[in-house]
C-alpha cells in the first residue's frame, strides 16, 4: 500500500488518535431538540414499517 501511495506521489502523515466519547447529554432543551429531530426522521425514514406495527 506504501508504494502505491508513494506512486501517486502522496505522503504518508502521521495522525494522533482522537478516542471516541460516549457522553451524550439529553437533558434540556439541545436534548429535547435531538430527541425531536431523530424521531421525525426514524418515522419519515420508516414510515411504511410504524403504519404496519400500529395495524397489528
Amino acid at each position: 500500500m506504501n508504494r502505491k501511495l508513494t506512486t501517486y506521489g502522496i505522503s504518508i502523515v502521521a495522525r494522533p488518535k482522537i478516542k471516541a466519547t460516549k457522553k451524550l447529554d439529553l437533558s434540556g432543551d439541545q436534548g429535547r431538540q435531538i430527541v425531536y429531530t431523530e424521531t421525525k426522521l426514524a418515522l419519515r425514514t420508516h414510515k411504511k414499517t410504524f403504519q404496519k406495527l400500529a395495524d397489528m
